[in-house]
């Protein structure tokens, strides 16, 4: 039987993961899942694409979603800084990977904070509590500051078998946290990228839709503790057996929430609904 083995949100879009032995998942995804997003001073996003120096930073939510939240912030040569979270002012346009949305700007002592750490201009916005945000893919859903799905689950055998085939190039082997997932599942060895085939998916009282497979990019080439790019890896093989029909290479795959509830490492999962892979 598979079963989740970790559960991880990233409360700032690019930064550090936080992993908790339960979790509550949300209409839009795991609580706190990148509710807060660091933009340039005209509101356009920062990822890891450009500014690969977020991973350095470990952030932390503090207090329930909306009600007295504190974020801390902890990075290298720069301290830590704690931010009394705003969700009630005013909500100002920013832009996400060129999708316009919506953001509540955290004020200039966080953005000073983020300007230092990054080296170039910068301020942190929260996403507002009535985000409507709509996502896509066969099942839609909505999210918060995620690419485009709510949840992302990867199979440890996937990446298993993404290692067996660095080996065998003489490559190092790539932790699960190149590719920043949600909710990482054991269970599949005889199946790799089993998580392609899920169509439903049932973890405790949650359950979950298939939305699209996840398209990789520049993110997986950034080393997520020191956080500089490091070679051409694991694009590079992916890109051999991994390509998925509407182009690009995929590994993990994005589901939506159809139901909401806690969970816990060491649940099963159950799977109502399986269909064909698109990769």
């Amino acid at each position: 039987m598979a079963e989740v083995v970790e559960l991880v949100h990233y409360p700032v879009k690019g930064c550090a993961p936080v992993t908790a032995p339960t979790a509550r998942l949300h209409a839009a995804g795991l609580a706190h899942d990148r509710a807060f997003m660091v933009v340039t001073p005209d509101g356009v996003g920062r990822t890891q694409r450009r500014d690969p120096a977020l991973a350095r930073v470990r952030p932390r939510v503090h207090g329930q979603e909306g009600a007295g939240e504190l974020l801390s912030l902890r990075a290298p040569g720069a301290g830590e800084l704690t931010v009394e979270v705003d969700t009630e002012g005013e909500r100002r346009p920013v832009e996400m990977l060129g999708r316009p949305l919506r953001g509540i700007d955290q004020g200039d002592t966080a953005a000073d904070w983020f300007t230092q750490v990054l080296g170039v201009p910068s301020r942190l916005v929260r996403v507002p509590p009535d985000n409507d945000r709509v996502t896509d893919g066969l099942i839609p859903g909505t999210c918060r500051y995620a690419d485009s799905s709510a949840v992302l689950v990867v199979s440890r055998a996937s990446l298993d078998a993404l290692n067996a085939r660095l080996a065998a190039r003489g490559a190092e082997p790539l932790p699960m946290s190149r590719f920043r997932p949600n909710i990482v599942v054991a269970g599949w060895e005889e199946e790799p990228h089993a998580e392609d085939r899920v169509r439903r998916l049932r973890i405790g009282p949650a359950e979950l839709g298939y939305a699209k497979p996840a398209i990789r990019c520049a993110v997986t080439l950034v080393d997520q503790e020191t956080g500089r790019k490091r070679g051409p890896e694991p694009l590079r093989t992916l890109a051999g057996y991994r390509r998925a029909a509407q182009g690009g290479v995929a590994f993990g795959a994005k589901f939506s929430v159809l139901r909401p509830g806690t969970l816990t490492v060491g649940d099963r999962l159950q799977v109502p609904a399986w269909g064909a892979s698109e990769v």
